[in-house]
């Protein structure tokens, strides 16, 4: 009996000793490079959207929102899948997986929470409120999926207590605060009176996230770069 007990002793001494991995770290110009390619890939959407089929986010909100998360979307889970944590447990394409998967998710909570806050749900906007939830997960539940995975403990400190830690989480957690504040403001003005086309949803709130988003990324990159030159500093 003392002996049972004396090895689960020592497994559980083993198992409390063994380390996390870190959290994946990249450069300053790395991080930009990804940023970049992200806000490029916003752009051709936009571009093949209004170029390509004459459609606008004003006028043709669903379409265009159609064309903005599936053109970004292999974007996104292609680059953050790169930066997985415990690449040695997790494939890259169970990242790819993992993202895929966010992104029903993700939508699924976005309208959620949208219909909770007043978003209308009549048929008629039905398309409208499926394909913006898309473009919200996109933008903050996909690249979190493909770092983190299924790891609650990182959600809850990355997201509820904002503690990112890393490159990476800068990366994923400062765009994401971003458009979701960028979506809350840019519904201000939808109950107010002044007839405007761009009042209807989710037109303003589109406007407002992605504008929220793009200050998340240009934010991230600086964080980034002030991390990196503190670990520099650490190690000097």
């Amino acid at each position: 009996m003392d002996r049972r007990k004396s090895r689960e002793k020592a497994t559980a001494k083993d198992a409390s000793t063994i380390e996390t991995p870190p959290p994946p770290q990249i450069s300053a110009s790395e991080a930009f490079i990804v940023n970049l390619i992200c806000v490029f890939g916003l752009a051709i959407a936009f571009s093949i959207a209004n170029k390509g089929y004459s459609f606008d986010l004003v006028s043709d909100p669903s379409p265009t929102l159609f064309f903005i998360w599936i053109i970004e979307l292999p974007i996104v889970i292609l680059l953050f899948s790169r930066y997985r944590q415990n690449p040695q447990r997790c494939t890259y394409l169970r990242a790819v997986g993992r993202g895929v998967l966010g992104l029903p998710v993700g939508a699924l909570l976005n309208s959620l929470g949208a219909i909770a806050l007043g978003a209308p749900v009549t048929f008629q906007y039905l398309p409208k409120t499926v394909n913006w939830s898309l473009v919200m997960s996109l933008l903050t539940i996909v690249p979190p999926s493909c770092v983190l995975g299924s790891s609650w403990t990182d959600w809850r400190r990355i997201f509820a207590q904002t503690k990112a830690s890393g490159s990476v989480e800068y990366l994923i957690c400062l765009p994401a605060h971003g458009a979701v504040i960028g979506g809350w403001f840019g519904a201000w003005p939808m109950p107010l009176d002044w007839e405007r086309p761009w009042q209807d949803w989710p037109i303003s709130v589109s406007y407002g996230a992605i504008a929220g988003y793009l200050v998340g990324v240009v934010a991230s990159c600086g964080f980034v770069l002030a991390h990196g030159r503190s670990q520099r500093v650490k190690r000097d």
